[in-house]
């Protein structure tokens, strides 16, 4: 079983970094759609989006930005972690089959709440910016180490 280890508030430093990757896959098009209420064509129907400008179906843009929140929940700082707010900016499209790896880099640090600034990056596989900006978390302040959860079986259908 898959376990998550935090960062303490004390234990982050500026310029710590740390990195979480994932596939954009149909079903991620599909239940992002189902559980944000989303369903622009753009996203789900493949003659629709041949007629765009990307010529192709594309993720939301918040399935790409929702992979930040996961890599500050589960990597850095991980369990314990609140989030506080983000911005971003949209760079390039994401397309089905795109591995997309999302790069934390602390910046600053305030005493007050425990309050952290990361500098936020999420790249292709061909080293491309798809989405930047920067995200408030408050740190955990005890160390732990947890089971990650085991999420039941979805179908889509």
């Amino acid at each position: 079983m898959k376990t998550l280890t935090n960062y303490t508030f004390e234990e982050l430093e500026i310029g710590s970094s740390a990195t979480f990757e994932r596939t954009l896959e149909e079903r991620d098009l599909v239940l992002f759609a189902a559980v944000s209420g989303d369903v622009n064509p753009l996203h789900l129907d493949p003659e629709f989006a041949s007629t765009t400008q990307f010529g192709e179906r594309i993720a939301h843009g918040a399935w790409s930005g929702s992979l930040i929140s996961a890599a500050l929940a589960n990597v850095m700082p991980g369990p314990g972690t609140v989030y506080l707010g983000q911005n971003l900016k949209f760079q390039r499209p994401v397309k089905l089959g795109d591995r997309l790896t999302v790069q934390l880099e602390v910046k600053e640090k305030k005493e007050r709440r425990h309050q952290v600034t990361f500098i936020t990056q999420v790249v292709n596989q061909d080293g491309k910016t798809v989405v930047s900006g920067e995200a408030q978390v408050m740190a955990p302040t005890e160390k732990m180490t947890l089971e990650a959860p085991v999420l039941p079986a979805i179908s889509i259908g």
